[in-house]
């Protein structure tokens, strides 16, 4: 059979189970998703706010130092190791994303200033960490999206696209075998019929000659 018969019926009604299949997965990863990247936007929202009010506090005490100490003491009172990041990664739904980050500080040293210089440190310190914490928020929050809106950009096409097209396929090669059907179904009923008919004269024509004198 060619693509439009029966085992071109057969093979478009696999390809569109396929289809639905695929649109049911994609949906239910999207709600999934959805209701994923909900928690991390209020995860994100409230390391947001928590680094801000550290960066504030950090601001403030960094400007009380700087009239204290001047600026000299406190490029004095700046370690001379970088802080070190720390990632903890996970996912949802074959997506990862950062679940965490931890912030390894340098040891801290006596500023010798002012006590305004050490709530400096101290600030600028938990402003960091806050930093960090918010930063990875962020970044789970823009993978997460990225991949929500690919998922439903795939769902869109699955369901616009892949589906409709399958199912008019499908309607055309069951149009098609219905009509070959119907010519079928028509030749076999014109064939009786001649036969019939053709049997009919035979009979007549053996009743005529039975009936004529010797």
């Amino acid at each position: 059979m060619n693509s439009t018969g029966r085992a071109g019926r057969m093979r478009v009604e696999r390809r569109l189970a396929t289809a639905h299949h695929g649109a049911e997965l994609l949906d239910r990863k999207q709600r999934i998703l959805a209701d994923e990247l909900e928690r991390l936007h209020l995860n994100a929202a409230l390391t947001g706010r928590v680094w801000l009010d550290a960066a504030r506090e950090a601001d403030v005490w960094l400007a009380r130092a700087a009239a204290l100490d001047g600026r000299a003491a406190i490029e004095a009172a700046a370690p001379l190791a970088p802080a070190m990041v720390e990632v903890q990664w996970g996912g949802s739904m074959g997506v990862a994303y950062p679940e965490d980050a931890r912030c390894d500080l340098p040891a801290s040293t006596s500023p010798g200033a002012s006590s305004a210089l050490t709530y400096a440190r101290d600030c600028h310190r938990t402003a960091l960490e806050a930093a960090v914490t918010h930063a990875a928020a962020e970044r789970a929050v823009t993978l997460l999206s990225a991949e929500l809106k690919a998922t439903r950009t795939r769902l869109r096409a699955v369901e616009k696209r892949w589906i409709p097209r399958l199912e008019n396929e499908l309607e055309a090669i069951r149009r098609s075998l219905q009509e070959l059907e119907m010519e079928e179904n028509f030749r076999l009923r014109w064939g009786a019929d001649a036969g019939a008919s053709q049997s009919g004269r035979g009979r007549a024509s053996d009743a005529g000659e039975g009936s004529r004198p010797r």
